[in-house]
């Protein structure tokens, strides 16, 4: 393998990695500041020299091929091991880059951070672009590490890769206005194992306790009822509206709800439970002047967000 990688001119090199990295013509193009047609050219190139396609059609994306993924950390190593020798390492400038950075957040995270990231970008770096996803539900997260920029989520929840805390929350319990057992804002440990819940799956989660569960079980009410069950924490609160339903969700989400929901915020004997939001990169973006830049524009944005 290593010897193959000898045999390709530095251009190529640098255009390999960044297909690697992307798995994505245009991506890999817009890292390299290259067109499309150009990346394509190079691709051809590289696919003829190894004999593999390298990258394969996958619906409406590309997945590396199993020479590909061997290929990956080797490729990785020597591009770095060629900026460290050579100094070629590139400093960012914002002002002038035109540099798409792709960031994946947890749908929480992106009612929080989406709108003054964005426009923090567009005054400080005025010719970037921001590609926005949510994390991947099927929890593929390794994967999609390797191809965002940043992923921002939940702490706690072994993620791979460098983190860094972004934000924190705590969670509160909303309820329909108008519902019974609230007396004087507040539900007791008894109203709470009596009432139906209503939850949010999280893939991450995996065979981690969250920090509400172990509360729950704390306080005698590991059995909860779980009446409904959703695939998005933003639905939580349109679950609850209208029904004796309860839920717990991250205090900003509930308080953009409350009005247009007619829901309350219910005091419970719970201890409070904290949650806090990190950015998680690949290591090989460690030292991506781009993606440190963006890191630091994200902690101005934190900075904001946490004097609220």
């Amino acid at each position: 393998m290593k010897e193959r990688l000898r045999e390709v001119d530095a251009n190529l090199l640098l255009s390999l990695h960044a297909l690697l990295e992307e798995r994505n013509l245009t991506h890999a193009g817009e890292r390299m500041t290259m067109s499309q047609s150009a990346m394509s050219s190079a691709l051809t190139r590289l696919r003829k020299h190894f004999n593999d396609e390298l990258l394969v059609r996958s619906g409406r994306g590309f997945d590396l091929s199993p020479l590909a993924e061997r290929l990956r950390p080797a490729v990785a190593e020597a591009v770095e091991a060629a900026e460290a020798l050579l100094g070629t390492q590139r400093e960012f400038d914002a002002a002038s880059s035109i540099r798409r950075f792709g960031v994946s957040m947890s749908e929480y995270a992106m009612t929080v951070l989406a709108e003054p990231l964005i426009r923090l970008m567009a005054e400080q770096a005025p010719g970037c672009s921001i590609a926005l996803d949510t994390l991947d539900e099927h929890g593929a997260f390794e994967t999609q590490l390797m191809r965002r920029d940043l992923i921002i989520g939940p702490l706690g929840y072994d993620f791979p890769g460098h983190t860094q805390p972004v934000f924190t929350d705590h969670l509160v319990c909303i309820v329909a206005r108008d519902h019974p057992r609230l007396a004087g804002g507040a539900l007791t440990l008894a109203d709470l194992a009596a009432m139906p819940h209503a939850v949010a799956a999280f893939v991450a989660a995996g065979e981690h306790k969250r920090p509400l569960e172990i509360e729950l079980e704390r306080q005698g009410i590991a059995d909860r009822t779980v009446l409904v069950q959703v695939t998005s924490l933003l639905t939580l609160p349109f679950a609850v509206g209208g029904t004796e339903m309860c839920a717990f969700v991250p205090s900003r989400l509930a308080r953009r709800c409350l009005g247009i929901l007619d829901l309350a915020i219910a005091e419970t004997p719970l201890a409070t439970v904290g949650i806090t939001e990190a950015a998680h990169w690949h290591p090989g973006r460690e030292k991506d002047p781009g993606v440190a830049w963006l890191r630091r524009l994200l902690y101005e944005v934190a900075v904001a967000v946490e004097t609220e």
